[in-house]
């Protein structure tokens, strides 16, 4: 699935969550599901809330950096459910750099 076509409907909670557990990387899927049941949301609803504020919020530094990674990138739709997970997950101050590639 092309990254457009991904995000388009990554509104759809079943989605958001098929997506979530096909990155495979466990430590990231309990992250997730910690903070979406602390703030009393399903995996899916928190994944598509998260990805919906990494595009509302992130920098222009962020989006030159993911699209530098994207150009890279085997599994670009990958690429950038990570970044937009690792940045939502590093709360409102985002000076940790913990930005999975």
């Amino acid at each position: 699935m092309l990254l457009g076509d991904l995000l388009a409907r990554f509104s759809d909670e079943s989605i958001a969550t098929e997506t979530v557990f096909g990155l495979g990387d466990l430590a990231l899927i309990a992250k997730l599901s910690e903070q979406a049941e602390a703030d009393g949301m399903t995996l899916g609803a928190y994944a598509a809330s998260a990805v919906r504020r990494y595009a509302e919020q992130a920098s222009d530094e962020e989006w030159v950096t993911l699209m530098g990674a994207l150009g890279q990138a085997r599994d670009p739709g990958s690429v950038c459910m990570r970044r937009a997970f690792a940045y939502v997950l590093m709360g409102p101050d985002r000076t940790e750099h913990h930005v999975i590639p």
